[in-house]
């Protein structure tokens, strides 16, 4: 087995980190304070090809491995995880498109996806339906001209910032089978959205309900198959999780960084404190934990990009642990900073409270638990 990353990867890498540390971290906290990523940021993203990274070469995307679409997010998130999970979205969205859309859909939008000048945003929870998103209940009805469209989607990150969204909408019967997927483009008669959500972390996306009161598209807006949505946004989330595990970890690598950093100038009882016994297990364990994080992260999205039958459990337990792992590194880490890592100013606190929401999308953690223990049993 080869660790190593490949010449290829480790320029990935290196070109999304330089990015991200000259077009994004000066400017993280103040865009976490406007409660906004400017728009302009979005076609520099696009220049880079950051906007399809895994949609194919032929439609005109990066075509990147989910190894290394990781490697992007893990090294713009070392910036702002809150602006690299946005990127994601919009990845995930970009893809099922690629993958599921009519030609007809594609031409006519897939250029302004692949530059960015289109941002988009994925629709599937809904108020009454998270963990259990094949309870949705925003229906589609078809008209002579396409579907008409009622109902309300739920902590939707883009909501009223977007240009389109990509929704998971009931054409049919209750459960899975009934669900299909659409395309709503802003300005949409009937589409509307809720006040801007006051959030703990992720501030700088801006997030609302996305609602639809007759809302009507035309049928060319259909995604791909009529009953087929569930199983496409399910298909993106295997991708969607490595991703916002990678975000996790490159932002926990960040918080190490600086702790390192600090703990070299700050002193205690006549002497820096790294120095402190104590402390050092305490920056050994974090190394250790957010290693095997990385290990086992690319690991799983080595299964996803060759088809490995355990793909969906592997990238289930890496984004369970991973996030985890993240989530208590950065906690750590202002610990290690004392009361200096309560201010803004030394932008922990901000990473702690950026991660904290990575735990809780993409499928819970407990349900990450859940699709494990079911492969288990299946399988015993």
């Amino acid at each position: 087995m080869d660790f190593a990353l490949t010449e290829e990867q480790s320029a990935i890498f290196d070109m999304a980190h330089a990015f991200g540390q000259s077009e994004i971290a000066p400017h993280a906290r103040d865009w976490e304070a406007a409660g906004t990523i400017p728009k302009d940021l979005w076609p520099k993203v696009g220049e880079l090809g950051f906007a399809s990274l895994y949609v194919s070469e032929d439609a005109g995307g990066a075509g990147l491995s989910r190894l290394d679409a990781t490697l992007v997010f893990e090294a713009l998130s070392m910036a702002c995880p809150s602006v690299a999970a946005f990127l994601s979205i919009h990845n995930m969205c970009a893809k099922m498109l690629d993958s599921f859309a009519g030609d007809d859909l594609k031409a006519r939008v897939m250029p302004d996806v692949l530059s960015m000048n289109t941002v988009l945003s994925y629709c599937l929870t809904e108020p009454g339906s998270g963990s259990d998103a094949a309870a949705l209940r925003t229906r589609a009805e078809r008209t002579n001209e396409g579907y008409t469209l009622n109902g309300t989607k739920a902590f939707i990150s883009g909501g009223g910032y977007s240009d389109a969204y990509v929704c998971m909408v009931r054409t049919g019967e209750d459960g899975p089978k009934g669900v299909s997927t659409v395309y709503v483009e802003d300005g949409t008669d009937g589409l509307s959205f809720g006040g801007l959500e006051d959030k703990m972390g992720w501030r700088s996306q801006p997030t609302a309900q996305v609602q639809f009161d007759n809302c009507n598209i035309p049928s060319g807006n259909l995604v791909g198959e009529k009953g087929q949505g569930f199983k496409y946004a399910m298909m993106g989330l295997d991708g969607g999780r490595l991703n916002i595990a990678a975000c996790s970890l490159g932002a926990a690598q960040s918080a190490i960084d600086a702790t390192l950093a600090y703990m070299g100038e700050r002193k205690a009882f006549g002497q820096p404190i790294d120095q402190l016994q104590g402390l050092q297990f305490r920056l050994a364990d974090m190394e250790i934990e957010l290693q095997a994080a990385r290990t086992f992260l690319r690991q799983a999205a080595w299964k996803l990009d060759t088809g490995a039958p355990d793909a969906t459990k592997f990238c289930a337990m890496a984004k369970k642990f991973v996030t985890d792992a993240g989530s208590k590194v950065v906690d750590q880490c202002l610990q290690l900073h004392g009361g200096y890592g309560y201010l803004a100013d030394y932008g922990i606190e901000k990473l702690v409270r950026d991660l904290r929401v990575h735990q809780i999308l993409e499928g819970t953690n407990e349900i990450m638990r859940v699709i494990v223990a079911r492969d288990m049993l299946k399988n015993r």
